[in-house]
């Protein structure tokens, strides 16, 4: 039995060339110019990314049911777009956010969970560009404790840091380091009423995941974090920060329906229908780049 092809490293695409490349384009020609360049670029990436586009590919055909040749422009947008994200996220932390359009849906009601007072635990996905909205939390950003795989190329890391020009305002909690010492720095930051997010639709290994229906076929979910939201007893956010046209993004929060004993299953149902209905209205936005819905080890 192999390790399952929908098991992730935690490692994006692309080197410090690229990056770099990016970086002087937005810097000296600005961000539309990037996006032009952007255009020939992902092309390269069809070919010779062929486990993301295998699963593109897959995604386009049985979950869109699209047919072939719909499903190839769909391939070449949906690499597009995601390098746009990437672009504006190099735009942003440079200090260039002026440049987009912001919208926002339910923000007040989100506020006002943020004031409680009790802690957040927000879960978003891998779609959009959640690092979009870092700029506009304000103080809020100094109590975000963003639990993620911190395995990105240090490479990378280092272009990105040497050439932002805004400082981030919020802490990452690694979960690929000790798990013991993540989970009490989730536990001291709640106590603290700071804010605990996390993505839902990702995880390392197979040993504590839950199957839920989404976009018509099974897929894996990693149990734990969603036994984690639970156990907090504070309340729980879905968040997405989704990218819209002419540079905008709508910054979309949803409450869980809770229940008088919510529970790890109940909250992945709401969690995946929530993603769903996302998904179902950004279809280009979908970028967990292997195959999601196979649930079986080769």
């Amino acid at each position: 039995m192999g390790n399952s092809p929908k098991q992730w490293n935690g490692k994006s695409r692309g080197g410090r060339f690229g990056y770099q490349f990016f970086v002087y384009t937005i810097r000296l020609l600005g961000v539309r110019c990037a996006y032009v360049f952007l255009a020939f670029i992902v092309i390269y990436f069809i070919p010779f990314a062929p486990k993301a586009t295998k699963a593109i590919w897959r995604y386009n055909r049985q979950q869109r049911g699209l047919g072939v040749f719909a499903s190839i422009k769909e391939l070449y947008c949906h690499y597009y777009v995601f390098g746009q994200t990437l672009i504006d996220k190099i735009a942003m932390r440079g200090g260039l956010a002026s440049k987009y359009h912001y919208e926002f849906d339910n923000y007040s009601r989100f506020l006002e969970i943020l004031n409680s007072g009790q802690g957040v635990v927000m879960i978003g996905a891998h779609v959009g560009c959640w690092e979009a909205g870092a700029g506009f939390f304000g103080n809020y950003g100094k109590r975000i404790n963003i639990v993620m795989i911190d395995a990105e190329h240090q490479h990378i890391k280092d272009v990105l840091e040497e050439n932002a020009n805004e400082e981030k305002n919020y802490n990452i909690i690694p979960l690929n380091q000790n798990i013991i010492d993540a989970m009490l720095q989730m536990k001291v930051a709640l106590n603290k009423g700071e804010y605990i997010c996390f993505n839902g639709d990702r995880y390392i290994g197979k040993e504590n995941t839950a199957t839920a229906d989404f976009l018509g076929s099974k897929a894996l979910f990693p149990r734990g974090l969603f036994q984690i939201a639970v156990k907090c007893r504070v309340p729980v956010v879905f968040y997405y920060s989704m990218r819209e046209p002419d540079c905008t993004y709508r910054f979309i929060f949803e409450e869980p329906l809770i229940e008088q004993k919510i529970t790890p299953e109940n909250l992945l149902e709401q969690y995946s229908k929530s993603l769903e209905k996302i998904v179902a209205k950004y279809p280009r936005q979908w970028f967990n780049f292997y195959d999601f819905w196979n649930t079986q080890n080769n």
